[in-house]
């Protein structure tokens, strides 16, 4: 009796552990692939070798790069070289991407750059925040852009227990933010499990001096964030349930979650077009290129606009796809007058103009 009870115990965990198997292959849509969308007037940016994971743009058409991050699970080309800030000036007819300079005291050797953002002071004050993985730790710094001489002053460094794997952040005031945490533990085998298991326990938090807290929970994994043109909006990607959460922002900074637009890929980082109001999307059509790399079959990159969130009905278009022949494993897509950059978690970036 013994021995039947502990091979029908067996064999209902191996059950269990294969159909976690199967459902993260069909997370990671193992077996998409995708149709190219082509667009004319493009170039690959020099000096981007290694990723531009995320990248946010000023008004004035600075725009500002995430690149070199390392993560566990994920291809390198530059494996010893530690991340840093790059800028291009897109009102320039031939822009190049610069790196900016970080003032003394920064521990530069361990900056592992995530996701970004931006925010403009009453006093036209420059903020850039940070995701940050130091040697796959975490935290998030806050910079003030200093544009006479093209430097990052760093200005704080931030961890909290409820920021324990912080993937994006979206800035709303000059050391405020939410953020997302793509995995509820720090711990790297504990993150593979919880992913594996399909958990749902990955959130949004509200940061500030006085107060933090978690104001959204309940996600596969919790990515790329943004605010709506008039701030009454948060969106949230999460990337393996392949949604985009629509959340209202109330005035104690709390979110409820007004509507889920579903897709048919893995969505990393959100940006918002300033002209339009709409939505650009990096995108992964398959993810499990992205964790499994080979330069033969490389993992492909996808742009989506979602025009009118709001609406009963969102426009989803295609702006750009590639099966990773130029551009691998897009992770971000930022326009500004007719010129869209796409960045990566570990590859190029490329500058069209549309």
């Amino acid at each position: 009796m013994g021995r039947l009870l502990g091979l029908s115990l067996l064999g209902i965990a191996l059950g269990l552990l294969g159909e976690r198997f199967l459902a993260l292959r069909n997370r990671l849509r193992a077996s998409s692939e995708i149709e190219p969308v082509d667009l004319p007037n493009c170039y690959l940016i020099k000096g981007i070798e290694a990723g531009a994971a995320d990248i946010d743009i000023l008004p004035n058409g600075l725009a500002f790069f995430s690149v070199g991050l390392k993560y566990p699970g994920f291809n390198s080309f530059t494996p010893d070289k530690p991340g840093g800030i790059l800028m291009m000036d897109l009102n320039d007819d031939n822009p190049r991407a610069l790196e900016l300079r970080i003032s003394r005291g920064f521990n530069l050797a361990s900056f592992n750059p995530s996701g970004i953002s931006t925010f403009i002071d009453s006093d036209d004050t420059v903020y850039l925040f940070v995701v940050n993985r130091p040697e796959f730790k975490n935290a998030v710094e806050i910079f003030k852009f200093q544009e006479d001489d093209n430097s990052l002053l760093h200005l704080k460094t931030i961890k909290h227990e409820l920021l324990p794997s912080v993937n994006d952040v979206i800035a709303v005031g000059p050391a405020h933010f939410y953020a997302t945490n793509d995995h509820y533990f720090s711990d790297t085998f504990l993150k593979y499990l919880e992913t594996y298991l399909n958990l749902h326990w990955t959130n949004v938090v509200y940061y500030s001096p006085n107060e933090v807290k978690v104001v959204a929970e309940g996600f596969d994994s919790a990515n790329g964030i943004n605010i709506s043109p008039d701030k009454k909006y948060i969106y949230v990607a999460d990337t393996m349930a392949h949604e985009i959460h629509v959340l209202e922002k109330h005035p104690n900074m709390n979110l409820t979650q007004l509507k889920v637009l579903k897709l048919d890929t893995l969505v990393d980082n959100l940006s918002i077009d300033p002209s339009s109001g709409d939505i650009l999307v990096g995108c992964h059509p398959n993810g499990q290129k992205l964790f499994i790399y080979d330069p033969n079959n490389p993992p492909s990159s996808e742009v989506l606009r979602i025009q009118n969130i709001l609406s009963e009905k969102p426009a989803v278009t295609t702006v750009y796809a590639n099966n990773g022949s130029v551009l691998q494993g897009s992770s971000v897509a930022s326009v500004y007058d007719k010129k869209l950059l796409v960045g990566t978690l570990y590859h190029r970036a490329l500058y069209c103009e549309l």
